[in-house]
C-alpha cells in the first residue's frame, strides 16, 4: 500500500513538475496512438461500411473473423510486423525496424479489426425502415448509405474511443517492433516494463497513473464529444 501511495505522489510531482522526460515519452505515446487511431479508421470506416452495405458469399464468416481478431494478443501482431519490416522480410529494405513507423504500423495493425467491427455492428444497429424511408423518398444507394452512417456516428465514435484505448495500452508490439529506444521509440507502457524489470517500483507505478490519467482524459473529451 505504501508503495501505491509513493507512486500516486511521485506521479503528482512529475505531472506538476512536467518533468521533460515523462512529458516526452507521454507525448510520444500520445502521437503514436493518435496517428495509428486517425490512420485504421480512414481504412476501417470505408471498409466496414463495405462490408454492411453489400452481400456476398462468406460475409457472416468475415463479420466472424474481424471480431476474433478484437482479442489478437499484441505480441502476436507485434511478430509478425517484426517479420515483415525485418532485413530478410518483404519490406526490410524500408528500414522501419525499431522505429516510430514500425509501432504505427502495428497498431495500425492491431486497431483495424475492431474498428471495422464496430463500425459493421453500428451500422447494424441502425433501423432499417430509415434506409427504406430514405430510398422511398427517392435516395440514391449512395445517399442512403450517407444517411444511416450519420444515425450510426455515436456508435462508431465509441469503437473509435475502444480502438484509441487499446493502442495506447498496449505494450508487447511497441517493445517487439520499436525496441523502446530512449527519446525515440520509448512509450508509457514500454517504459514502465523498463522501470520494473529494474525495480524502480515507485516510477513504474508513476508512470502507470500518468497513463491511465491520459486515458482517462482523453476517453472523457471524446464521450463529451459523442453526447453533443
Amino acid at each position: 500500500m505504501t508503495e501505491l501511495w509513493d507512486g500516486f505522489t511521485k506521479a503528482i510531482e512529475l505531472i506538476v513538475s512536467l518533468d521533460p522526460e515523462v512529458m516526452q515519452i507521454a507525448g510520444r505515446s500520445l502521437a503514436f496512438a493518435a496517428t495509428s487511431c486517425v490512420i485504421a479508421a480512414l481504412i476501417s470506416l470505408p471498409l466496414g461500411s463495405i462490408i454492411h452495405f453489400n452481400n456476398f458469399f462468406g460475409k457472416r464468416l468475415l463479420i466472424n473473423v474481424i471480431q476474433t481478431l478484437y482479442s489478437v494478443p499484441t505480441v502476436a501482431v507485434g511478430l509478425f510486423v517484426y517479420v515483415l519490416l525485418s532485413r530478410s522480410g518483404p519490406l526490410g529494405g524500408l528500414g522501419f525496424l525499431f522505429s516510430p513507423p514500425a509501432i504505427i504500423i502495428g497498431q495500425v495493425l492491431l486497431v483495424i479489426p475492431i474498428i471495422t467491427g464496430l463500425t459493421i455492428t453500428a451500422l447494424s444497429g441502425v433501423d432499417r425502415t430509415v434506409t427504406d424511408t430514405a430510398i422511398s423518398l427517392g435516395a440514391s444507394r449512395f445517399q442512403a448509405a450517407t444517411l444511416l452512417t450519420r444515425e450510426a456516428r455515436f456508435a462508431i465514435l465509441a469503437g473509435l474511443i475502444m480502438g484509441f484505448g487499446r493502442v495506447i495500452s498496449e505494450v508487447g508490439l511497441s517493445l517487439m517492433v520499436g525496441g523502446n529506444i530512449s527519446g525515440f521509440t520509448r512509450t508509457l507502457t514500454t517504459a514502465i516494463s523498463l522501470e520494473t524489470s529494474k525495480g524502480e517500483l515507485e516510477l513504474a507505478l508513476a508512470l502507470g497513473i500518468i497513463l491511465i490519467a491520459i486515458a482517462l482524459v482523453v476517453n472523457i473529451t471524446l464521450n463529451r464529444l459523442q453526447q453533443r
